[in-house]
């Protein structure tokens, strides 16, 4: 007997169900294939071969509201394999964002709300900037984690106001990327219940089948992350991935990788499963073929309304969002100050006190005049400014005793077995200097904290692309690195930087900050914590740095500012020259500036912590700092092609690699001393 016999025949309900789910995945197969066409660039197969998980998670279980983008209760998604940008922008639109099909016409092209790769900030609905592989899953385990330190800091019995989930699609690519590792362990580590990812396993990347180079064992691989896994299933079966799903919800301990067996570029009769499909335009006869296999009759770009009605979010989206207005209602009449805090966060406004709390933070370090290494000057700050900011979540890359990112209000971050968290403030990242850049991105983007993290200067390398990412789409993440130059000493060139300062001021939209003493690092500190739209880097000292006498502080935040006259070493004349120093050569600086005294040669010294701020002051404010009459010197323990730009007429620094040897006896050896700095000013004006 046939065994097909005996399966029961699909309900009037399953088959109208299915028919629905095939219209609106086709729907998404058509736009991308149409956009992707017109565009003659991009990439339709991943997006094709990923319809029905999307039908499935974005029709069935995603909570969000298409009229506020916003809203602070919607789940996070996040396309991790963000070469198929086609599959969120056709979701946004058919699912009613502002997102019209004028600009999926114009897909990839300038100034388009469609660009080649998800933007935060230029997409509504897109959370995160996406593109460089693996980083997507790990700015979703950001997401996810600030999601459950809000919801363990604010929620009340009776009162859940902070519930909600974060989605991530990814592929191959993200897998192979090692900082999926980096984050996917913490993310077990850190029983992140709430977060659950779909992995599109189609087995191929633009160089082809991955077989011969992709081996692993994913679902072992999760399974000792602690994560629980669910499937392979059917990833075009929309009623499989729609059971994987609920139960991935069900999960109250870990979170969840749902394996989605699928075929790129499904649908088209040519190019299905192959490597095309991945990052070429299907071509326009192989799109009438494909519009003929899957029964899609419509010209380019058109959506029949029986499409657009199934995916509809607006009215679902409006209720959930009504449903927890009148929550979050119910909250702050019974916790009113809480729902104000929690609002103020969400916001990402500081408290009314703060800009008092960063001048009292200033004046104390400039009253106190501590001779303490820039690092130990940071942790001076951060006492104050996390007492003040619970939003601060702080973190080091398993150098906290080095990086002193720590503080008394700060206690480590630690999670018990049954995943409630003790509230610290302090996460131990581990050796993870790349997945711990990334997860601030996601903590940042998600709201509610102002993350910063630690680790060696020299070790940014590592961070760099994630760094890039952040000030890419502006969030406010702070990275501390200390141990920023050959002060570090004995451990040698491969733990010293020279070259890392800077390519750190390269970025564009990064502010670089190295400061010469306690006031500059805490003023530094305010500014970093201010700068709603700019992630920030603290470059810091292993050795101690004596503290600088200033006049005053209110230049500090501009960059750049004089920090010395002649008129204070002595000498009653016009400056005639002036040194540019940074970080710990601010004291050289100082040093050299004295000894010209003596020799009736008036210099003044600026102090130059922020190039990057400093150049973005007024003209005026610029040339009161630095005349356009009087010759420049500058120096740093560091590269010297960036120093240039500031018309000098000499540089001392280091083109080199370091050597290891005790900090003194290298910045000797380096010609990094005072009586070589005064040197050079006197062979500039000829004297």
């Amino acid at each position: 007997m046939d065994s097909t016999a005996q399966q029961p025949k699909p309900s009037p309900a399953a088959l109208k169900a299915a028919r629905q789910s095939a219209l609106m995945a086709n729907a998404v197969r058509a736009l991308a294939m149409d956009a992707v066409q017109q565009a003659n660039s991009g990439h339709p197969g991943a997006p094709m071969g990923m319809a029905e998980i999307a039908v499935a998670l974005w029709g069935r279980h995603l909570k969000h509201n298409p009229a506020n983008p916003q809203w602070a209760d919607r789940d996070r998604f996040v396309l991790s394999n963000g070469h198929g940008s086609m599959l969120i922008y056709a979701l946004l639109h058919l699912s009613g964002y502002a997102l019209p099909m004028s600009e999926l016409r114009n897909f990839r092209q300038l100034h388009s709300k469609t660009p080649g790769h998800p933007e935060v900030g230029i997409t509504p609905g897109v959370e995160t900037t996406t593109g460089p592989l693996g980083q997507g899953i790990t700015n979703a385990v950001g997401m996810a984690l600030a999601e459950k330190l809000l919801a363990q800091e604010f929620n009340r019995p009776g009162h859940t106001v902070v519930d909600h989930r974060t989605w991530a699609f990814l592929g191959d690519g993200c897998l192979m990327e090692g900082i999926s590792h980096e984050a996917c362990a913490l993310a077990g580590a850190w029983k992140l219940n709430k977060l659950v990812a779909l992995y599109d396993d189609n087995g191929i990347s633009i160089d082809g089948q991955v077989k011969p180079w992709f081996v692993d064992d994913v679902a072992a691989r999760f399974r000792a992350y602690q994560w629980h896994v669910v499937g392979p299933v059917d990833g075009h079966d929309v009623e499989a991935v729609d059971a994987a799903i609920s139960q991935a919800k069900a999960s109250g301990d870990k979170p969840t990788l749902v394996i989605c067996k699928t075929n790129i570029g499904q649908g088209s009769p040519n190019r299905a499963g192959t490597a095309k499909a991945h990052g070429e335009a299907l071509g326009a006869d192989e799109i009438a073929l494909t519009r003929a296999a899957i029964g899609w009759p419509h010209e380019p770009f058109v959506i029949p309304e029986a499409a657009y009605a199934a995916w509809d979010a607006k009215r679902i989206g409006d209720a959930a969002e009504a449903r927890w207005v009148k929550t979050f209602a119910k909250y702050k009449a019974k916790h009113p100050a809480l729902a104000a805090e929690l609002a103020r966060r969400m916001s990402g406004d500081l408290p009314a006190g703060f800009a008092q709390a960063a001048v009292d933070a200033a004046v104390a370090a400039h009253t106190a005049a501590q001779t303490v290494a820039s690092r130990k000057a940071s942790q001076i700050a951060l006492e104050a400014f996390t007492a003040a900011l619970p939003e601060l979540l702080g973190g080091s890359a398993d150098l906290t005793g080095s990086n002193l990112t720590n503080t008394s209000h700060t206690p480590n971050l630690r999670f018990d077995e049954a995943g409630h968290g003790n509230g610290g403030r302090h996460i131990n990242y581990g050796v993870r200097e790349f997945g711990m850049a990334a997860i601030m991105n996601g903590v940042a983007l998600h709201g509610g904290f102002i993350p910063y993290g630690g680790t060696f200067l020299t070790f940014s390398d590592y961070s760099r692309n994630a760094i890039r990412m952040a000030a890419l789409m502006k969030t406010r993440v702070i990275h501390v690195f200390t141990h920023d130059s050959i002060g570090l000493g004995e451990d040698g060139p491969t733990h010293q930087s020279v070259e890392h300062a800077a390519s750190l001021r390269l970025i564009p939209g990064l502010d670089v900050w190295r400061p010469a003493d306690t006031a500059e690092t805490s003023v530094a500190w305010a500014c970093a914590i201010q700068s709603r739209s700019r992630p920030s880097a603290l470059l810091l000292s292993r050795q101690n740095l004596p503290y600088a006498p200033k006049a005053g502080l209110d230049d500090i935040a501009k960059g750049a500012y004089v920090l010395a006259e002649p008129s204070e070493v002595g000498l009653k004349k016009a400056a005639q020259a002036v040194i540019i120093a940074t970080g710990s050569e601010v004291q050289l600086a100082l040093h050299a500036q004295a000894a010209l005294a003596k020799l009736k040669i008036a210099v003044r010294v600026v102090s130059m912590p922020s190039t990057n701020v400093f150049d973005r002051q007024s003209t005026a404010y610029k040339t009161s700092v630095l005349p356009a009459k009087l010759p420049r010197v500058a120096i740093e323990a560091g590269v010297t092609d960036g120093w240039w730009k500031y018309g000098c007429a000499a540089v001392l620094g280091i083109d080199t690699y370091g050597e290891s040897a005790p900090a003194p006896v290298l910045f000797k050896h380096f010609g990094l001393t005072a009586e070589a700095l005064a040197d050079t000013v006197r062979a500039v004006l000829g004297k």
